[in-house]
């Protein structure tokens, strides 16, 4: 929301000299964050100027320009003072002052004697855009005629600005700044949903007395003179929701007011369209202008039907199947019967999505000359569920759906009225005002509530001071018990924890001890806990960066793998309201989201990358569905248990992907590229980190490539999968050539890891090496070859590791050579050169009995 700080000061005393940071840090403290401070962007010499003359002159590239002769009045150009202006650059009204300035134009929405905004040189734009003299287009442009978004009054670029068109009348060379509001000062602050009433002027202003102990001045005081009651020559209303969503009725007021004879297509005055642009709007006409200008102030939104268009009487009514409307954005809508219509002809046609956008029939044009003004109270649900159907957020629905003053229909529809009769002509005429509200609920709440949840010792008369501060009614009993009537400008104030909140707010969150809780001894981080950190500190040493991507996938991803038919991760579960329709599963997988990081930092240049992520995936099993317990008690021990068996089953996994260069060419080589081995190395390192060992055999699964896809084993159970990607899923997936994965179950990893491990004594005694070279047959994998070593060398082998594999002639055709190192070491004594070759010998003896290893030279 931005406070332009002349209209705060019209609702509250704010300082002269306050400045717009103190009032956002003012606001700070009862909890509106400040979001932007705007204006005062502009600086040095921007002023009125006259078009004179210009001369189109058409250039190589397609483009016309206009050199223009402008009028600045006293900034015009002295003869002789040697400024770089075109010498005999126009005659006439400029030259008794001076010589006109010229200026090169690309714009083309203005004539000659029109009044437009000229930034002259030293002036500053928005972004620190310094305006010099400066060739261009041949001529020497000795300044810039300005648009309203080179000047930060809005998102206008389509042409210069033209003073007239807002209302400004001034001598050439007039300063600019204070006629165009340029000089003022804007607040910008961020109002939480449940804050509403803060998305006006008055909200505001209301928040900044609470801080400051400012006079706050209601713009539409509930105290005052009341607004126009109902008059036989109204325009006839019904309210009629025959489906309100949880009993809550759609509308429970509907205020209508006619205005017969107005000039609605007149610009609005200058200062409205000034304060309109200030908080980020951009003028129309005197009818939306004015709607707009009282919402922004005292938060109701307002809407203007040509009155001249409609037949009686307007129905408030849920859409029927099958119908249509035609919103002001040209968009043709298929209704929902749970849309809120405004219809008018007995319920017959539909004008408008209530509280969210009118229809086109009922316009306002340049032709309208009466008017309709709405002014309702909408049910919060239906608006916001009708936004958010229509992908339509506009500035009533934001409102509405925050909550709406109740009371601020007849108010705000008479101060609307009010401005259009001042500025447009002609007279008020017949008042409606269809009331269905009741009695807003009391809260009843103990006095010492806002204590027991904060923490801070209020006393009973700081809590019943705050209340009321609000705009709360307190009535106090003797036994501790307050009854609340909250303000009909505050919804979100239903349960005593809301007012406990408030007194919070406004007593100050700064009082509130920061105490941290003190522990309870004995607990800590879980198995499981201190596992992930672990792997996700060896992968992140290992040299590769952890992402978080989003959980939502395609299910066109299950095609892209080469998943099977019955593959159990084209089972996903499907979500209710994805946040896009082109992802709405839960993934199965972390591989979607995290080949889609991949494939989204290549294409911004990035080419050798090692990513991984730690997450969970979702497995659905089975066809439960949860129950709906229904909101008046607690759910019975059968539907917890329901609702319990319907969760799916959700591991946790990490996984890795690899692309470009694992070692960068240098002088010390050309590199190596990514392959494989490191997706394999990687999954054994996750392995590894949780203390077990794993075994690798060859397999095929996609999205690997069925000859270089290897199956990750802990005790004969597979953990993960790990290799080269298949060709056709890099091709689809838009992937660089050779992409390597891993995908690790990290629960399961855990779960087999067990508890806490035992402490292994830091060895003593030397370690003994002995190294073999056995020949097997090309089949046989070399994990079969490792375990056969392991088994054989028994309790004193500590490790054994692979560092060589040779194929040729010399261990002839179909015959591969495996060179192991063993390292041999006992807890208790050092082991003898007898005793370290006969554990050698036994573990090659071994290996020959179970994969037929032969002792290379032997």
């Amino acid at each position: 929301m931005r406070v332009p700080m002349s209209w705060l000061r019209e609702y509250v005393a704010v300082p002269e000299t306050a400045t717009a940071e103190q009032v956002a840090a003012d606001l700070v403290r009862v909890g509106l964050e400040e979001e932007a401070i705007h204006g005062g962007e502009v600086t040095g010499p921007l002023v009125v100027g006259r078009v004179l003359d210009f001369t189109e002159e058409p250039q190589k590239n397609g483009k016309t320009i206009r050199w223009c002769s402008v009028d600045v009045g006293a900034h015009n150009v002295r003869v002789g003072t040697g400024t770089g202006t075109d010498p005999g650059t126009g005659t006439g009204a400029g030259d008794a002052a001076g010589r006109p300035r010229g200026i090169v134009c690309g714009a083309r929405n203005f004539a000659v004697g029109d009044l437009v905004a000229v930034s002259l040189p030293g002036a500053v734009l928005p972004g620190g855009f310094v305006i010099s003299a400066r060739k261009t287009y041949g001529h020497v442009s000795d300044g810039m005629i300005c648009s309203a978004r080179e000047l930060g009054l809005g998102e206008d670029h389509a042409g210069i600005l033209r003073l007239a068109e807002l209302g400004v009348d001034a001598e050439p060379g007039t300063d600019a700044l204070p006629l165009l509001g340029l000089a003022e000062r804007t607040v910008e602050v961020n109002v939480t949903p449940d804050r509403g009433y803060a998305f006006s002027v008055r909200g505001v202003a209301r928040e900044y007395g609470h801080a400051t102990g400012a006079a706050f001045t209601d713009p539409v005081d509930p105290d005052g003179p009341p607004p126009p009651a109902p008059t036989a020559d109204g325009f006839a209303v019904r309210l009629d929701d025959g489906a309100p969503i949880h009993g809550v009725l759609g509308c429970d007021r509907y205020t209508a007011r006619v205005v017969r004879g107005v000039d609605a297509a007149r610009p609005s005055p200058a200062w409205l369209q000034r304060r309109l642009e200030q908080a980020g709007m951009r003028p129309i006409s005197l009818a939306v202008d004015v709607t707009n200008y009282v919402m922004l102030g005292v938060g109701q939104p307002l809407h203007a039907f040509d009155l001249d268009t409609l037949t009686g009487p307007i129905v408030v009514r849920r859409a029927l199947p099958g119908e249509r409307l035609t919103t002001l954005d040209d968009v043709d809508r298929a209704l929902d019967p749970e849309d809120l219509l405004i219809t008018d002809d007995g319920g017959r046609r539909v004008l408008a999505l209530a509280g969210v956008m009118g229809g086109a029939s009922s316009e306002v044009s340049a032709t309208t000359r009466n008017l309709l003004v709405e002014s309702a109270h909408f049910d919060a649900v239906s608006v916001a569920r009708a936004s958010r159907r229509h992908k339509l957020s506009t500035e009533a629905s934001r409102r509405y759906e925050r909550g709406v003053d109740r009371d601020l229909a007849a108010r705000a529809a008479d101060l609307a009225v009010r401005l259009l009769v001042e500025y447009g002509g002609g007279e008020p005429s017949g008042v409606t005002d269809t009331d269905l509200r009741g009695p807003v609920p009391p809260i009843t709440m103990s006095v010492d509530l806002p204590a027991r949840i904060v923490g801070v010792p209020y006393t009973a008369e700081q809590v019943t001071g705050t209340l009321t501060e609000i705009g709360c009614r307190v009535e106090p009993s003797g036994d501790g018990v307050l009854t609340v009537h909250p303000p009909t400008w505050r919804p979100d104030l239903r349960i005593g924890a809301d007012l406990a909140e408030e007194v919070a707010r406004l007593r100050g969150y700064q009082d509130i001890p920061s105490v941290v809780p003190v522990a309870p001894a004995g607990r800590g981080l879980t198995h499981g806990q201190r596992a992930r950190r672990s792997v996700a500190r060896a992968l992140a040493e290992h040299g590769l960066v952890e992402v978080l991507s989003y959980p939502f996938v395609s299910p066109l991803v299950h095609d892209a793998f080469g998943l099977a038919a019955d593959d159990p991760r084209r089972t996903a579960l499907r979500l209710a309201n994805p946040l896009s329709d082109e992802q709405p599963e839960l993934r199965t997988s972390l591989l979607p989201p995290l080949l889609e990081t991949l494939r989204r930092n290549v294409g911004r240049g990035q080419t050798d990358l090692g990513l991984f992520e730690i997450g969970l995936v979702v497995n659905p099993s089975g066809n439960a569905t949860a129950p709906r317990p229904g909101v008046a008690g607690r759910p019975s021990a059968e539907e917890l248990a329901a609702l319990h068996g319907a969760v799916p089953d959700q591991p946790r996994h990490v996984a890795v992907v690899l692309t470009g260069q694992q070692v960068p060419a240098g002088w010390y080589g050309p590199g190596r590229a990514a392959d494989w081995t490191d997706a394999v190395d990687a999954a054994t390192r996750v392995v590894r980190t949780v203390g077990l060992v794993a075994d690798v055999a060859a397999d095929e699964r996609a999205p690997w490539h069925p000859g270089r896809c290897a199956r990750i084993e802990v005790d004969g159970r597979a953990v993960g999968h790990a290799g080269e990607l298949h060709p056709k899923v890099v091709a689809a997936l838009g992937l660089p050539d050779r992409t390597v994965a891993a995908e690790v179950d990290l629960d399961l990893l855990t779960a087999l890891s067990g508890g806490v491990r035992r402490a292994v004594p830091v060895p003593t005694f030397p370690v003994a090496k002995e190294d073999v070279a056995l020949v097997v047959d090309a089949a046989v994998p070399s994990t079969a070859v490792e375990a056969a070593l392991r088994d054989g060398a028994g309790e004193l082998l500590e490790s054994v590791r692979l560092f060589d594999v040779y194929t040729g002639p010399q261990v002839g055709e179909g015959r591969k050579s495996l060179a192991y190192a063993l390292r041999l070491r006992a807890a208790d004594r050092t082991l003898t050169a007898q005793e370290s070759a006969e554990a050698r010998d036994e573990a090659v003896a071994v290996a020959a009995d179970r994969v037929g290893a032969v002792l290379r030279g032997a």
